[in-house]
């Protein structure tokens, strides 16, 4: 099996693969390494449709003689995912509630919505759940900041000062609202840290897919995705304590480890975006 990518010949040497679906599957991780992702296929010369893609993957490859394999930028992809499903929502709020049915049934079976459930899978499932309940006013609003990040990330970045300076105040005094039964303020912080430490993550990737200084970047002598990497990590710690009501591992988490991490990270970015440290100006 001929093997190009784009239209043009890929060096891929096949091994013990025997179905489309794992010469695929070899594939995908090395697209994503590389900033890209699978959006068409033709085989033989035929397209086929993005809905179809799943039901060619048993296909013995020593029946295919050509694939070619159609790629993408994943941030270019995810834009476009974005703008359909924006679009969708929209047709979706002014339909009739016989219509609103088959809407969905046509999104959730299209390339928007099988790229985002790979890509983003918490977005995906915040887009189905509001749906079956019928309410999207506030998912319209999120997808909408979702295509900010990506088309301005700089814009979104710099929007973000005042709630980073608010949130770590607010961690920083966390081991004391649990100390005095503040619970609702302590639940309040938790949420508000884990969606900005989030969005901060993907800000940065937009950046980073803008301008290598960001991929280079390294914070207190660690390399930028080693220090991500360590971030998630104290996050997913501290989501995990406050679940089992662990108050005395969340209070040392939020103030010696997230709280001093968020800082030096928001600042390294500044620095990066604005050529000089702002936080004293928030």
């Amino acid at each position: 099996m001929d093997i190009s990518i784009n239209g043009k010949t890929a060096d891929i040497t096949l091994e013990s693969e025997q179905t489309l679906g794992e010469v695929l599957s070899g594939l995908d991780s090395w697209l994503k390494g590389s900033g890209f992702s699978l959006c068409g296929l033709e085989l033989d010369g035929e397209p086929v449709q993005a809905e179809a893609i799943p039901g060619v993957f048993e296909r013995e490859i020593k029946d295919i003689c050509r694939l070619n394999i159609n790629t993408g930028s994943r941030f270019q992809l995810l834009s476009e995912a974005l703008e359909h499903t924006y679009a969708f929502l929209e047709a979706w709020e002014t339909a009739m509630p016989g219509e609103r049915e088959a809407l969905f049934v046509s999104w959730e079976r299209g390339a928007a919505a099988s790229f985002l459930s790979d890509e983003d899978p918490q977005l995906f499932d915040m887009i189905v759940q509001s749906l079956k309940r019928g309410d999207t006013s506030v998912l319209r609003l999120l997808v909408t900041e979702r295509r900010r990040e990506i088309q301005n990330p700089r814009g979104e970045f710099s929007a973000l000062a005042g709630t980073i300076a608010k949130i770590i105040k607010r961690l920083e005094d966390l081991p004391l609202d649990i100390q005095t039964g503040k619970d609702g303020q302590a639940a309040e912080t938790v949420t508000l840290f884990s969606n900005a430490a989030e969005k901060l993550f993907r800000v940065f990737m937009f950046l980073r897919s803008q301008d290598s200084a960001f991929g280079e970047l390294s914070i207190n002598g660690i390399p930028i995705d080693a220090f991500l990497d360590e971030f998630s990590t104290a996050l997913k710690e501290l989501l995990a304590a406050y679940g089992n009501k662990d108050s005395v591992l969340v209070g040392d988490l939020a103030e010696y480890e997230l709280a001093p991490r968020l800082h030096t990270f928001y600042e390294e970015l500044n620095a990066l975006c604005s050529g000089a440290g702002m936080w004293g100006e928030v």
